[in-house]
């Protein structure tokens, strides 16, 4: 439910509270970018009715598709980018001094801090194959307003899956920690994410964090979840275009597939706040983002430049008529 109130805004009655299982599945909706950029991406992250899992507050999945990218130096403030290849090369630079190709395997994690700017041009100049995940993981107040800095991740651990039917699974833990196994990338709440293969006609078990929430998707293939004792069915079947949202009090889940396929699961401790986002940025209030946005126009000091760039750059929207307020949950 909602309300005004007396200053004219649009406000929640109550959120929801993350208090025990879930089995949802929210709808990705394809989001075309346009200009230069001339792509379109799916967005699982954020919804309507869940803007965080954990600390992750965006999901989305340039791809498959040929095209030609060319995102020109643009800013953020308050997150971490996460971006996990899979398919095609993507040329990274910002204003710490990166650059770096990045590749299929490795992570490139950027954190903004206080702000950060950066590009992203497919390699070469002619249309390639690309396919993708960039994530957004929000900082917690302890690290939003610190430094910006980049890091790269080439040689990351694998957790076995114990197989219940046929072969054995096997987990990428790409950031943060999944069971006992530990990604080296720099982390600043209770997080995980990681990359799933299940095999050909097996049945595995994926362990879960009980007091964190969880969300799958899938990247190829379609795999059947094992939800109870949450929904009204004992199994869902999970595509690339949908997200299942597990919400906590789950120690682990069994994962299906006839043919194969390969997940990635987020999840992470309810995060500490709510948030307020809008375009690249981050915030716990509507001034810190006026603040933001006026700092990246203005052509200040706060982002930087951008190395290899000149005064290329996109332009920020312009604001909306009404305030900006904290995302609220509903699941």
């Amino acid at each position: 439910m909602t309300r005004v109130d007396g200053a004219g805004e649009v406000v929640a009655e109550q959120a929801a509270e993350c208090d025990g299982p879930r089995a949802v599945m929210l709808e990705s909706r394809e989001v075309p970018l346009g200009g230069v950029r001339a792509m379109s991406v799916h967005r699982s992250l954020p919804q309507r009715e869940l803007p965080l899992v954990g600390a992750w507050c965006f999901l989305d999945r340039f791809g498959p598709q040929r095209t030609r990218m060319r995102v020109e130096p643009h800013p953020h403030i308050g997150l971490q980018t996460v971006t996990w290849p899979f398919v095609g090369d993507v040329r990274h630079r910002d204003s710490v001094g990166s650059d770096v190709m990045v590749r299929r395997g490795a992570l490139n994690l950027m954190t903004s801090g206080a702000g950060i700017a950066h590009s992203e041009y497919s390699d070469g100049e002619e249309a390639t194959d690309l396919d993708a995940l960039q994530l957004w993981v929000a900082l917690p107040e302890s690290r939003r307003h610190g430094p910006p800095d980049f890091e790269r991740h080439e040689d990351l651990p694998t957790l076995r899956l114990p197989a219940r039917i046929g072969e054995e699974g096997r987990a990428t833990v790409v950031l943060g920690r999944l069971g006992e196994v530990v990604s080296p990338a720099s982390v600043y709440t209770p997080i995980v994410g990681a990359e799933l293969q299940i095999p050909a006609g097996a049945t595995v078990a994926l362990p879960l964090e009980p007091a964190w929430e969880h969300a799958l998707i899938a990247i190829d293939g379609t795999a059947s979840v094992d939800v109870r004792p949450a929904g009204d069915v004992d199994t869902v079947d999970l595509d690339d275009k949908r997200m299942l949202y597990l919400g906590t009090a789950r120690d682990h889940v069994t994962l299906s597939s006839a043919s194969g396929a390969r997940l990635f699961l987020i999840g992470g401790a309810p995060f500490e706040d709510e948030i307020v986002m809008w375009w690249n940025f981050v915030g716990r209030a509507h001034e810190e983002i006026v603040e933001a946005r006026e700092a990246w126009e203005a052509h200040g000091e706060r982002f930087g430049e951008v190395v290899g760039h000149g005064d290329e750059r996109i332009p920020a929207p312009p604001l909306p008529k009404v305030r900006l307020t904290r995302r609220r949950r509903r699941l």
